[in-house]
């Protein structure tokens, strides 16, 4: 079981720089989680192209724009080897390999909460009028 938050944490007002809204930070992009996962299942590390191939939906420019993002953050390194032509891959560092496990804890109670999220889905879809 999970111990409980510190109790500057479980109650508001919440400082800008608290531990929940960088967490939230991280995970507003979009194609976040799905980029660390994928790296995750990919064994750590892969080139720009099978990642997005893993990845159905993923425009490029999306995927660009996020692993910039990651890199930034420090939970993605890039590797450019210097041969011709360049080849160049990502890799969790070890910030990200840990980020991962709450984001399969994330995709756990997704996969429990199946039906709620279908229906959650239904509702918000638009109404044929």
């Amino acid at each position: 079981m999970t111990p409980p938050l510190p109790e500057h944490y479980r109650q508001a007002p919440f400082a800008e720089d608290c531990a929940p809204r960088r967490i939230l930070r991280l995970f507003s992009g979009k194609w976040t989680t799905m980029i660390l996962h994928t790296l995750h299942l990919l064994g750590g590390t892969a080139r720009p192209g099978k990642l997005q191939r893993s990845i159905p939906g993923l425009s490029k420019k999306m995927m660009t724009q996020t692993l910039r993002e990651l890199e930034t953050q420090g939970l993605i390194r890039r590797n450019v080897r210097q041969i011709m032509p360049p080849h160049v891959d990502y890799s969790l560092t070890e910030l990200g390999k840990t980020f991962v496990e709450p984001v399969e804890l994330l995709y756990h109670w997704a996969i429990r909460n199946a039906d709620a999220l279908d229906r959650l889905t239904q509702h918000d879809a638009p109404h044929p009028e």
